[in-house]
């Protein structure tokens, strides 16, 4: 079975690099003279325009209130007791 795929595939290779296209043969086409147009002299340089109005500044915005301070809260009553977890045993 190795064999019959690698025969096809040579033969499949040889037969088709035996083919010859014939090569295409494009003949440039022949370049017309366009004439090329000369810019004349530089004109004279225009006026200067007048400079704009300087705009007006705003209002200052005005400042908000203060907020209102916050409830005291309510003090504690007790004892806060913080229980550990136990220590872990070793491990062999």
């Amino acid at each position: 079975m190795k064999y019959t795929m690698l025969i096809s595939a040579l033969l499949a290779t040889l037969s088709l690099g035996a083919c010859d296209r014939p090569a295409v043969v494009t003949v440039p086409a022949t370049p017309v003279a366009v004439p090329v147009p000369v810019p004349g002299p530089a004109g004279a340089t225009g006026a200067t325009g007048t400079t704009g109005t300087t705009g007006s500044t705003g209002a200052t915005g005005s400042q908000g209130t203060e907020g209102n301070t916050g409830a005291t809260g309510k003090s504690g009553t007790g004892t806060t007791v913080i229980v550990t977890p136990p220590a872990s045993a070793p491990a062999n």
